[in-house]
Formats: C-alpha cells, structure tokens, sequence
C-alpha cells in the first residue's frame, strides 16, 4: 500500500473520488487489510433506491424509546418535550455531514420527507437510521441519500426521542465517533475511524486503478492464478 501523500486536499475532493471512482466494498477490504474487520454496519441497513450513495462525517444522535409524547410526572425535563432533541441536532448538520441515528427499537421511524428537506437545506451529505424511515416517496422525490431498513409509517412521536447528538455511539458492536466518515451503497453502509481515514481510501484508489489492471488481462485471457500472482488483487 502506497505510503505517498493523499490525492485530496479536503474532504470535498475526498468526497468526489469515492463517488466517482470508489465504491463501499473496496474501502472496506482496505480497512480489513489494516486490522479494522468490524466496520460494516449490519446488511439490513439499505438505501431507500438502490444508485443512493452516501458519503460524509457522522454527525451521531441517539435516540431512546418512550411511551407518551409528552410526559407530566417526570423528574427529567427532556421527557417534558416532544421529540426530545431531535429539533436540535437536526439544524445542527452542517455540510457534508450524516445523520446517523440509533438507541430506539424498530418500532417505529426515525427520519421522514420534512427532515429530509431540511438536511438538503444544510447541505447535508444523507441519513443512515437504525431502523425504519418513512415519507418514502417524498425522499426518493427530493432524492436525498436515505439508508434505514425500509419505509414504515408509524411516527416516533408519542413512541422515541432523541436524548443526545454529537456524542460516540455504536451500531450492533460497531463504534461511531462524531466526524468518522460513513460511506454507503447498495452494498453496504461502512464507518471509515477518523485515525485510518488516510490510509483505508489512499488504499482504495490504489487498489481500484489496479483492478482495472487486472480486468484487462482477464479479458484478454489471463487466468485468476496469474493475474493474482501479477497484481495481488482479485
């Protein structure tokens, strides 16, 4: 692997190189090779349509199940308020950034068409729930980069509410720090450690150039024995 200097001077050249050039597999072997083998977020997160392409830094918010919208008799005041924080972390996304969300269970939805409009407003890079979205049509129609479970109605308002943002979180053993990139296709939704951030996508640029290497002299005849003794990749 290449120990030269990034080919991007900011995470918006960085950003554009995934898209155009990477998908979500290859970063992922890369990480593997570093030691980094649990990274993947589970398979049933998907995207909403299948060309969605998420790529950004997380911007984490967890969320908690509740069982009335608003609750009289609390000793904490954040029950006291309908969906908690999630108003504020909301217009807290700032460019490029996720919104990445867990805590709750699949009851219900956490992200819709009316948060989606806003995130587009904040120049926000897409959504990755821990389970279910709803709205779908409205999203797929202002195409903004949704991955969850899949569409279902039922509101979390009376049912969950953000507690906290901005704050470490994990996804069924896989950690997420605020600002770790999270890039998603239909193949997957990967969280890329901000400390091997450099190394895992300089590794998959290298590694994709060279596959175009390899998908020539397979075309032209060369066997999988051969080419992997050649190249190193398959």
């Amino acid at each position: 692997m290449s120990n030269t200097k990034p080919l991007w001077k900011n995470d918006d050249e960085l950003f554009n190189i995934a898209k155009t050039e990477l998908f979500v597999a290859l970063v992922g072997d890369i990480l593997d090779k570093l030691g980094y083998e649990h990274q993947f977020l589970p398979p049933n997160i998907k995207p909403l349509q299948n060309d969605f392409v998420v790529i950004g830094r997380a911007m984490t918010v967890l969320e908690a199940d509740v069982f009335e919208e608003s609750s009289k008799n609390t000793k904490n005041p954040l029950m006291k308020k309908p969906f908690g924080l999630m108003f504020e972390a909301l217009d807290s996304l700032s460019k490029n950034e996720v919104y990445i969300c867990t805590g709750s269970s699949p009851n219900y939805a956490l992200w819709g068409g009316l948060m989606s409009t806003r995130a587009i407003k904040l120049e926000a890079a897409g959504a990755v729930l821990h389970g279910w979205s709803r709205d779908t049509n409205e999203i797929l129609k202002l195409d903004f980069p949704t991955f969850s479970y899949g569409g279902y109605a039922q509101d979390q308002g009376p049912r969950g509410k953000v507690i906290d943002y901005r704050v470490p979180i994990e996804i069924e053993g896989t950690r997420i720090n605020p600002g770790d990139i999270i890039y998603g296709d239909r193949d997957g939704v990967l969280v890329v450690p901000k400390e091997v951030e450099a190394k895992a996508f300089s590794g998959a640029i290298e590694k994709a150039r060279g596959e175009q290497l390899v998908k020539k002299a397979l075309e032209s005849g060369m066997s999988t024995v051969e080419a992997f003794e050649k190249f190193g990749i398959m």
